[in-house]
């Protein structure tokens, strides 16, 4: 079963700028990109088409590795701290939740392990040590 981690940067509005910084400044390609409007939308929280152009989640490759790039969901304060995260993909619901059983022991939890549109199975934890790592489960 193979587990990867990638390096997730969370910006407070300036995702899209910092792309394309990292396009010209280390030769990233962007391999994948969606803004928040692009997702499915709450009508009992409608967002502004400034919100809705918030890069939601990017995927840059740069060389041989995967960096992830992305706002902060609007509402979400930015804080020293959760700006840099470390993304756990996996391809099994089961092992998702084994990691984050294990990493929330002593630590906080941000987002619960839940189903949402992108993932079946998907949460933030803050370790005990002060590391935000994302679980992510990719679809089958």
């Amino acid at each position: 079963m193979a587990i990867q981690l990638n390096s997730f940067i969370m910006l407070n509005g300036n995702a899209r700028e910092a792309i394309e910084f990292y396009e010209q400044a280390l030769e990233a390609k962007t391999v994948f990109k969606q803004t928040i409007g692009e997702g499915p939308q709450n009508p009992e929280h409608p967002l502004s088409a400034e919100e809705k152009a918030l890069i939601a989640h990017s995927i840059l490759k740069i060389g041989e590795t995967d960096i992830f790039v992305s706002d902060l969901i609007p509402g979400e304060p930015h804080q020293v701290g959760n700006q840099v995260s470390i993304c756990i993909t996996t391809h099994d619901k089961d092992k998702s939740r084994e990691l984050y059983e294990s990493l929330k022991h002593g630590g906080q939890v941000n987002m619960p392990l839940e189903a949402t549109y992108f993932s079946p199975a998907y949460a933030m934890v803050t370790d005990k040590f002060g590391v935000t790592f994302q679980i992510f489960t990719k679809r089958q």
